[in-house]
């Protein structure tokens, strides 16, 4: 374990625009450099980096953070692997704090285990190439299919021989104890203390952890034994669990990252082939259903998936159930569908890598339109079920967690199905509210188990969540998402520049008038941060976007406790909407042009422009408010039919026309 002052001296000597320009090639314009982002392809640089605030953000695909998190992201390290690379570039000595009995006794046995299964690795590989019977059939099976020796070297693809107790008994006289046999599931051990080789008479595929390390495996039987599985994995242990892991994953995750997209197929051979065939940036899950785990895995490195199963009935469905899960994860999905009785790896041997790759390129769609397309057909063959199969549609669309890319697929796929696209978007605003109610339940019901664990002195109820506070009644709001979304689109504009200058200039001083003892102003001096939040909270104005409010809450309990945010702050945020929008917000990429001074004219000085900045702002802020109370005043008055609402809402109306003239003077006189 790192410590914490190891860590701090780490961060203190890191200069961002080094560590990043090792990987980007930077140009120096103004108090930022610039370049071409290295997450996706692209030709003019949007890719800023700020050495002031130490962080760096692209604005075109949307990342952002600081340096560690960019050789997270850029070299894929976990966050200890990136602190130990700054360390070794600045010269600082890495000083571990000293672990726990339990913690050293818990890192003694991984690291047992995965000196076994390296060990277990080598020796399959072994039998594969240098013993008579592995080159015969394990390396003869790999070569029917039509593998090369290149790539199956490349995937460490071995064979463990037929008899029982081969490899046990190697390992054991090799000095390994039967425990750690028994823990990584390379032995079953029975009661009477006989025991065999779990992967004895298969082909072997083993499963890497990203860094490389052997974790398990995934083995396929060669023989024709009718009760045998036709694969066996290896089972969860200390350092496997087959939920949490990509198969190809190791060798596939420079492809998806530079590709910035990832075929997802059924089996190990399909992985392989694909590979073999050009297609590097693809991977398969272990031998189980996907997981949410594995999706989020995907996500580090893309989010754009091609999902390529079998086009059978069961492919078709399992197809559905990861396609609604990446939806939920604000991916983008795809599908390609392949000729009846077909697979990747088949088609490849059949046609060849070329038209493999022609194959794909010509037959992926999007999936959410494909299924929407083979919905409609559906309909057209049985009318009968044609709510229900309209009902299947509409609910994955509700999955989409993004509103510009759902309502674009309710424009879609209303003129597919040739429905009202209003009466498409209120069907998926009350799945969306279905959707919620149904998960408010589920945690309410898991909590309350947890609840009588606890009264039974079996557990302790972990903390509610914020989303588990939620209340039927306010998961019946979300039937106005879609209503409440567009009105917030239109204050989008005065909210993101309020946050800009909370962000930006929070902790710097201006001239701002405050009320003294005897009625009249003064002028002192206020950080922004207090100006903002201060004038915001006395008009009573709330911010409609929910990321600009968390950021906003966090400046208001700065203020409570006297100490405002900087940018370290934002970079270490665990929320990554919160942390990339506030990185987003930090990085200005225009700057004032040298040529005024040149030119001679007179530019006010930069604390002068953020008061005039800081004043303008929270007016135009507030005068859109007025408005909207005045759209919304006139619409109450058309529809009142008591005289006495329409006299209150009439005074109520001038009092906002005063408040709006007032307002819009002092502006104009500012702007002007």
């Amino acid at each position: 374990m790192i410590s914490h002052e190891t860590k701090q001296r780490i961060l203190d000597a890191t200069r961002i625009e080094e560590v990043v320009g090792d990987f980007v090639s930077l140009k120096k314009r103004g108090a930022n450099h610039i370049g071409c982002c290295p997450f996706h392809n692209e030709k003019t640089p949007s890719f800023y980096v700020s050495p002031s605030k130490g962080i760096f953000k692209c604005f075109g695909c949307g990342e952002a953070g600081d340096a560690v998190s960019f050789l997270m992201k850029h070299e894929h390290y976990t966050y200890p692997e990136a602190l130990k690379w700054l360390a070794a570039k600045y010269n600082i000595a890495v000083e571990e704090e000293e672990m726990t009995p339990e913690a050293k006794e818990a890192k003694s046995e991984r690291e047992s285990l995965y000196n076994l299964t390296e060990f277990a690795q080598k020796w399959f590989v072994e039998i594969l190439n240098h013993d008579e019977t592995g080159q015969a059939v394990g390396l003869g099976y790999y070569h029917e299919r039509g593998l090369t020796d290149e790539i199956i070297a490349r995937f460490g693809l071995g064979y463990s021989p037929e008899a029982w107790q081969a490899f046990s008994d190697h390992a054991l006289k090799s000095g390994y104890s039967k425990d750690m046999l028994e823990k990584t599931g390379l032995t079953i051990f029975k009661e009477d203390g006989k025991y065999y080789d779990r992967f004895r008479g298969r082909v072997t595929f083993p499963i890497y952890s990203i860094s490389g390390r052997v974790l398990g495996w995934s083995c396929r039987i060669l023989s024709k034994e009718k009760q045998a599985a036709k694969y066996v994995n290896s089972p969860d242990s200390a350092i496997y669990n087959k939920s949490h892991i990509l198969y190809g994953l190791y060798q596939a995750k420079t492809a998806i990252s530079k590709a910035d997209k990832c075929y997802l197929v059924e089996g190990n051979l399909d992985v392989v082939s694909m590979h073999q065939s050009g297609v590097e940036n693809t991977v398969a899950s272990c031998g189980t259903s996907l997981t949410v785990e594995q999706v989020r895995l995907i996500k580090r490195y893309t989010q754009n998936v091609t999902i390529v199963y079998d086009s059978d009935a069961a492919g078709i469905k399992a197809t559905q159930r990861a396609a609604n899960m990446m939806f939920e994860e604000g991916m983008k999905v795809r599908c390609v569908l392949f000729p009846d009785g077909d697979d990747p790896d088949s088609y490849a041997q059949h046609n060849g890598s070329t038209a493999l790759q022609k194959y794909l390129a010509e037959h992926e769609e999007n999936y959410m339109l494909y299924k929407a397309r083979i919905t409609n057909m559906d309909i057209r063959r049985d009318p009968i079920r044609k709510s229900e199969l309209l009902q299947d549609i509409i609910n994955t669309i509700a999955l989409v967690p993004d509103l510009m890319e759902r309502t674009e697929y309710i424009a879609q796929c209303a003129n597919i199905f040739n429905i009202p696209e209003q009466a498409m978007a209120t069907s998926v605003a009350r799945a969306i509210r279905n959707q919620k109610q149904k998960q408010w339940k589920q945690q309410q019901e898991a909590q309350a188990g947890q609840e009588a664990q606890s009264a039974e002195g079996q557990s302790q109820p972990a903390a509610p969540t914020e989303s588990a506070q939620q209340s039927p009644q306010e998961a019946e709001s979300m039937a106005r998402v879609e209503e409440i979304l567009q009105e917030a689109q239109h204050n989008e504009h005065y909210e993101k520049h309020i946050m800009e200058l909370l962000v930006r200039s929070g902790n710097e001083k201006i001239m701002w008038p405050v009320p003294t003892a005897d009625g009249k102003e003064e002028e002192c001096d206020w950080d922004v941060a207090s100006v903002i939040v201060n004038v915001l909270r006395r008009d009573g104005i709330e911010l409609e976007n929910p990321v600009y409010k968390k950021i906003y809450s966090i400046y208001e309990e700065s203020l409570q406790h006297g100490t405002l945010p900087d940018s370290t702050f934002f970079t270490g945020l665990d929320d990554e909407n919160v942390r990339n929008t506030a990185i987003s917000l930090m990085i200005e990429p225009k700057e004032l042009s040298p040529m005024w001074a040149e030119k001679g004219i007179g530019v006010p000085s930069e604390r002068k422009r953020l008061q005039q900045d800081v004043k303008e702002s929270l007016m135009s802020f507030r005068l859109r408010r007025l408005d909207q109370l005045l759209e919304r005043n006139a619409k109450d008055l058309k529809e009142a039919d008591d005289p006495e609402l329409q006299m209150e809402l009439m005074r109520e109306r001038s009092v906002l026309m005063a408040q709006r003239l007032a307002l819009g003077k002092d502006l104009r006189i500012v702007i002007g």
